[in-house]
Order: C-alpha cells, then sequence, then structure tokens
C-alpha cells in the first residue's frame, strides 16, 4: 500500500513539472537598454542574471550553459526577444560574462527549464 502511495506521488510530481531543453544561439543586451522598462515591467538591468525569451513566461527559472565551454548559469526570464531570427535568448551582461559569451557576441546555447503543466 505505501510503495503505491509514493508510485502515484512520484507519477504526479512528474505530471506536473518536466525537464525542457532547447539549443540555439544566445546574445547579450547592449549597455543602452540599462534602465529600461523589460516587457514584465522589471526595469532592465545588465547587472543582474535576467534574460529575455519569445515565449516562455516570466518568472521563469532558466538554466543556460556554453555548449562551446560547458560555463552555466541561471537566469529569470523578464523580457521578450530576442528579435534576432535565430536567437533563442538574450542575457543580461552578468550572465553572458559568467558563461564566458562577451567576446564571442553570440554564441550555442542550451537552456534548460522546468515545464510546468
Amino acid at each position: 500500500m505505501r510503495i503505491s502511495l509514493l508510485l502515484l506521488a512520484v507519477s504526479f510530481l512528474f505530471a506536473c513539472s518536466q525537464r525542457v531543453s532547447q539549443t540555439g544561439k544566445a546574445s547579450y543586451y547592449a549597455d543602452k537598454f540599462n534602465g529600461k522598462k523589460t516587457a514584465s515591467g522589471v526595469t532592465f538591468r545588465n547587472s543582474t542574471k535576467i534574460a529575455a525569451h519569445k515565449t516562455l513566461p516570466f518568472g521563469t527559472k532558466v538554466k543556460v550553459t556554453n555548449l562551446s565551454n560547458g560555463k552555466s548559469t541561471k537566469v529569470t526570464i523578464q523580457d521578450r526577444g530576442p528579435h534576432v531570427v535565430g536567437r533563442i535568448i538574450d542575457l543580461s551582461k552578468k550572465s553572458a560574462k559568467k558563461i564566458g559569451l562577451i567576446n564571442q557576441g553570440v554564441g550555442n546555447v542550451k537552456i534548460e527549464y522546468k515545464k510546468k503543466k
């Protein structure tokens, strides 16, 4: 009986959220966006760990990994974008620096997040 309840609970938790990943190009915000409002209403600062994604809900926590060096960071989606074809995420400068993207400008990344039903 206990095992059945445990299996049911694990199945429920898995059904409620699952890990999703996406790979593609990432870039980072220019300094001119500091102090501007994001689509979520938060004031953008390049010194924070936030990002823009076209469809993920605001507040979603995303792990971003630079595929060229394996470095990763966690960011919170607070804006819409990127507005360049072929890119999947725009990072704050702090986040881009943490994963070694500053010198590249644009790089291949993997993003991972939990999708809730």
